[in-house]
């Protein structure tokens, strides 16, 4: 059998679209079968077991099939009419359950903070994503909700990293945040030469904490002896006198 009789395994090339989940946070690249989508188009997408919407910010444009690209979000169809009604009746939901939450957080004495809330496209569900320092019995919270929006409630606490994640931003090197842009995974690490660090003042690590109160997501790719550039001091101008 020739090679021309072999059946196309693996593209050769795929159409990249970007898009911002539920129109939250940073952009992200997804991959795409409809090169007819404009920006502003709303899409739906799988994620976490279940359907959610995107917004294109980015129209699809082809590139070169490579390994990684397996496990980019796919866009699933662009939203039909019934799907923009059923976002619209989503978006509601997610801005009536963060009111009310707020208002019965405030009232139970709850020491957490709100950080997302949306519902599912498919399933009869509400999830309430939340950070807070220590465990929080909102047991009597999730019942309120429950008998407020008569569906089942979720709970979802996420740490301060991906919080920052979500919400976006730019840190003090003037980059999107690396947990918001490029990162997928938030594993636990200990900075390289943090034991020289042990000695020197607590301000002097102010540097290594990003926006979320955290080490930096950056610090994982610091180098053992990173070489720090010598600044020189440019020499005075001097007058020159006629």
């Amino acid at each position: 059998m020739s090679d021309q009789d072999l059946p196309d395994i693996l593209p050769n090339k795929i159409s990249i679209v970007g898009i911002k989940v539920r129109n939250r946070g940073e952009m992200k690249k997804a991959r795409t079968e409809d090169d007819s989508l404009k920006a502003g188009d709303h899409v739906i997408l799988e994620l976490d077991q279940d359907q959610t919407f995107g917004t294109v910010y980015s129209e699809p444009q082809c590139f070169p099939f490579s390994p990684p690209m397996r496990v980019m979000k796919r866009v699933l169809r662009k939203a039909t009419e019934e799907d923009e009604q059923t976002i619209l009746r989503t978006q509601q939901l997610g801005q009536d359950g963060w009111a009310f939450c707020s208002e019965r957080v405030a009232e139970l004495g709850l020491r957490m903070k709100l950080v997302e809330v949306y519902g599912a496209l498919q399933r009869k569900i509400l999830t309430f994503t939340y950070t807070a320092n220590g465990r929080i019995d909102f047991r009597q919270l999730v019942k309120d909700l429950a008998r407020r929006f008569g569906c089942r409630i979720e709970m979802r606490q996420i740490s301060t990293r991906e919080e920052a994640g979500l919400l976006s931003g730019v840190d003090t090197c003037g980059l999107v945040l690396c947990c918001a842009s490029f990162l997928t995974d938030f594993n636990s690490f200990t900075p390289k030469g943090s034991r020289r660090d042990m000695g020197r003042p607590s301000s002097a690590e102010g540097h290594r904490i990003g926006v979320c109160g955290r080490l930096k997501c950056c610090l994982m790719f610091e180098e053992e002896e990173w070489p720090l550039p010598k600044r020189e001091t440019p020499s005075l101008i001097q007058p020159i006198r006629p």
